[in-house]
């Protein structure tokens, strides 16, 4: 500490202060006359209000170019198109321009020789532009619209399926009761996978903790299936659609849609394109699954696995939710996923009192879509449009499509927001279909579910014209030679796009 000295002075010009036990000086500011402070005040003030003066000489003509923002008195232009040439009272087209737009496009499209075109307004119904419209084709995969629609329309967009584990008939026993979730996996997908589904890791997670929870360590394990009944193959399926991925046996407990990694288990993540065969017991792996979950999880499974049905008053221990129908429905049309939409058409067939089986989801679907107003054109066999044995008109196809795309039925708007985007999104995007290279004016503007089969090519959806108007189209050839479904494929594309190109006046 420094001293002062008498009357509080420091007893010379330098202090001294001990940083980190060193001395350090610190020269003081040496006392000045109170005039010469008032003269350098003085000093800076003339010479601030010089150099203002000087800068203010130089504004007025800088400050007369500013803009300064103000607000009109009256509106200074009208609002146009959020598009280019798109405007809100552009004429539908007509019949003659659709024809004359399409045609040159199907003479060269390598079309089959059974053939149905037809262009509508989806807002009122309109037919726009048909041709063989009425001719009942097989639809392929357009079936699907079917599908989704009376789904949506019955069980609602927020519907969801449980799988659950129940306790079974004799003690220590307990049941895995498959509830008809499609999208049911065995272990976590990849994170970027949406919907993210439910999964048995996480079903026999919970079970093992209710288990627990009972002092059990050990039990004995069921499946059940009982709730879809009937032939697991639909009438026309030939066993090679299982061999060569198209799908698996339908029943109401199975994992990844059957689908399986080069080794043979369950395919968690979600991959359209593996066409590796699929399981020929479904079920049975679902169940394998389950227990060896189980045993990472501390319960030991004793015996063989069997199917049984759950006692009627049995206790529930756990259970997982699919997503919601919503969701499935997206994921079902955007991939063309067969497996979803039998399980789908079952689920229907339940809700409409109706046997879950092919014949049944195909009664029930049909039953739907008439009450909704759609009594003809429409001959069913299953959910996905698979057999050869299914017809559809494409007037039924494109009066489905504006009627979910219709603000009086908005529990079906997913069966058009779940559609593919030429060029972008499920299988009109490159390299998903034989419809992957849709392009030029229908890139993006072309929202449509696709159709394949060895002989067949289908396209059903909404495009928006060149002058904005939304169209709903329905475009289907059937008995194309197997070596030109590319071509015919690209044709009905280059017909969606004709529809994109053009005002059709």
């Amino acid at each position: 500490m420094v001293d002062s000295g008498p009357g509080g002075e420091l007893p010379d010009r330098e202090s001294k202060h001990l940083v980190k036990g060193r001395a350090v000086a610190n020269r003081a500011w040496p006392t000045r006359p109170l005039a010469t402070v008032v003269i350098a005040l003085a000093l800076l003030n003339v010479f601030t209000l010089g150099a203002g003066a000087a800068v203010a000489s130089l504004m007025p003509a800088q400050l007369a170019k500013w803009n300064v923002a103000r607000v009109a008195g009256r509106p200074l232009s009208a609002a146009g198109p959020v598009l280019p040439g798109v405007t809100a009272t552009a004429p539908l087209p007509t019949s003659r321009g659709l024809a004359a737009a399409l045609s040159g496009v199907m003479s060269s499209a390598g079309l089959g020789p059974q053939t149905g075109l037809v262009v509508t307004d989806p807002a009122s119904g309109r037919v726009l532009y048909a041709n063989g419209a009425a001719t009942m084709l097989q639809p392929a995969s357009t079936a699907k619209l079917t599908t989704a629609v009376a789904a949506l329309d019955v069980l609602g967009p927020d519907a969801r399926f449980s799988t659950r584990v129940t306790t079974g008939g004799t003690p220590g026993s307990i049941v895995l009761v498959g509830g008809g979730d499609p999208t049911l996996a065995a272990g976590p997908p990849p994170a970027s996978d949406y919907p993210q589904p439910a999964t048995l890791k996480a079903l026999a997670a919970a079970t093992a903790r209710a288990l627990r929870a009972r002092g059990r360590d050990s039990v004995r394990l069921s499946y059940d299936t009982s709730l879809f009944t009937g032939p697991a193959l639909a009438p026309g399926w030939p066993a090679a659609y299982v061999s060569t991925g198209n799908v698996t046996a339908i029943t109401a407990l199975e994992v990844d849609q059957g689908r399986l990694t080069p080794s043979g288990a369950p395919q968690d993540a979600d991959d359209p394109l593996n066409f590796r065969p699929r399981s020929t017991d479904p079920a049975g792996q679902a169940a394998a699954a389950f227990r060896a979950f189980l045993a990472a999880d501390g319960i030991h499974v004793l015996g063989q696995l069997g199917q049984q049905t759950a006692p009627r008053r049995a206790r529930s221990l756990a259970a997982v939710s699919s997503p919601p129908l919503s969701a499935m429905v997206g994921w079902m049309l955007r991939e063309s996923n067969n497996v979803i939409a039998e399980n789908l058409a079952r689920q229907v067939a339940l809700r409409e009192g109706k046997p879950a089986s092919f014949s049944g989801a195909a009664a029930a679907v049909t039953h739907v879509l008439g009450s909704l107003g759609l009594r003809r054109g429409i001959h069913l066999v299953d959910g996905s449009g698979l057999s050869p044995q299914d017809r559809i008109a494409p007037i039924l196809l494109a009066r489905l499509i504006g009627l979910a795309a219709s603000s009086r039925h908005p529990q079906l708007r997913p069966a058009i927001t779940g559609l593919p985007v030429a060029g972008f999104l499920g299988t009109l995007a490159p390299g998903q279909s034989v419809f992957g290279d849709l392009g030029g004016p229908g890139l993006g503007v072309v929202r449509a579910k696709t159709g394949n089969l060895s002989t067949v090519a289908t396209l059903a959806g909404l495009v928006y014209d060149s002058s904005g108007q939304v169209l709903g189209f329905a475009f289907m050839t059937n008995g194309v030679p197997a070596a030109k479904l590319g071509q015919a494929a690209k044709g009905i594309g280059a017909m969606a796009s004709a529809l994109a190109r053009c005002g059709c006046r």
